[in-house]
Formats: structure tokens, sequence, C-alpha cells
């Protein structure tokens, strides 16, 4: 099974309660590793492969922390952040795959469906009308995602789907820890979560 996730941070001390940016509910840095670990290792076994859009930690490869991912289950593949540094070995063996971006075929509801995962959002991205879905993270919880996800709105009333052409709406999801109960998610979590307003903003 694939799971999706981004923007772990680990070590990031500016994400915490006490922090600058009061993003996350936890007080210290040992509570929200421990509680990413938990979830994580619940959801996720050594055969399934968990791709990380990003933001493994904080700036540096100093703050990449491959002995907490280490203690993660599956596969685990890399689609690098603004703030990843793989230039330590411990790091780069934590990984099947280190890359800028990747194309893939998932399943979600029996359909296989094909999905670009990134970093950074593209406004426009390669099959975005014929039904390629772009995952991505960076934005968080922001009123950058917030504005992002608007303009998408918009641009699919704006543009509708060319009958003839078996066009369809374009589609892309944040998979930031912070929007999924910090936990990897499928794919038909996030289709599902995202189609009835269920996610964990």
């Amino acid at each position: 099974m694939n799971f999706y996730t981004a923007d772990m941070h680990f070590g990031q001390e500016s994400l915490l309660a006490s922090g600058k940016w009061q993003e996350r509910p936890f007080m210290t840095l040992e509570e929200m590793h421990t509680e990413q670990i938990k979830k994580w290792n619940k959801k996720v076994t050594n055969g399934d492969d968990v791709y990380i859009l990003g933001d493994v930690g904080s700036r540096g490869y100093h703050n990449m922390h491959p002995e907490i991912l280490a203690q993660l289950k599956g596969r685990k593949h890399l689609i690098l952040g603004n703030h990843d540094d793989v230039s330590d070995l411990r790091v780069k063996q934590q990984f099947v795959e280190i890359v800028q971006m990747k194309k893939l075929t998932d399943s979600s509801n029996g359909e296989n469906r094909k999905v670009l995962l990134t970093h950074c959002p593209y406004m426009m991205w390669e099959g975005q009308h014929t039904g390629t879905i772009m995952l991505y993270g960076h934005l968080h919880d922001t009123i950058d995602e917030f504005l992002f996800q608007k303009y998408l709105r918009e641009y699919n009333k704006a543009r509708p789907p060319k009958q003839e052409k078996k066009e369809v709406y374009c589609r892309a999801y944040s998979v930031c820890q912070c929007l999924w109960g910090y936990e990897p998610v499928t794919l038909d979590e996030v289709l599902s979560g995202s189609d009835s307003g269920q996610s964990f903003r």
C-alpha cells in the first residue's frame, strides 16, 4: 500500500506551541516526535511504501534526524523539500530513492489514478485536465494554503472541463502532517477527506 505525508519537520522548535509559529499542539520536540513515530507505525507496515513530500527536518544535514527515520516502518521515498539536506550518508541510507518530483499510478476506489508528487505545489502541471492529481506539502495550514485552494476552485469554475476532450476538474491536495493528524495518509483518505471536508484542519 502507498502512503503519503509531508513536512514532518523533526527537530524544528519554532513550530511547537511554545515556538515562533505556534503551528503544532506539542510543547516539546520529544512529545512531537513520539506522537509522529507512534501514529506512523500504527498505520504503516514494512511492506508499504511511504512517499515523503519534503521537509523531513529543519535546515541542514545535522537536522535530518536519521535516528528517527530509522524507527519508521515502510520503504521511504523522499521528494526533496526546501529544508532537506541529504549530504550525510546516514540520511541517504534511510530512503529507497531521493528525487525532486515523482509521477506514479495509485489505486483509489478500485480505479487507477495518475499522481504527481511534489514539495511545492504548481499552478499548472502536466495532466491536470486529464485526471492527474497533484499531492504536495510546503504550505502547511497557512494563508498560502488557503489562497492556493481558493485559486484552484476559481480556476475550475472559470475553466470548466470540455466534455468532448474528456477533461476533468483539476485536483490538488496537501498531505502536510499538520493537516492530517500527524500521520501518513492513503490516496483514498486524501480524496474522501478532502471531498467531504473531513481533514484535520
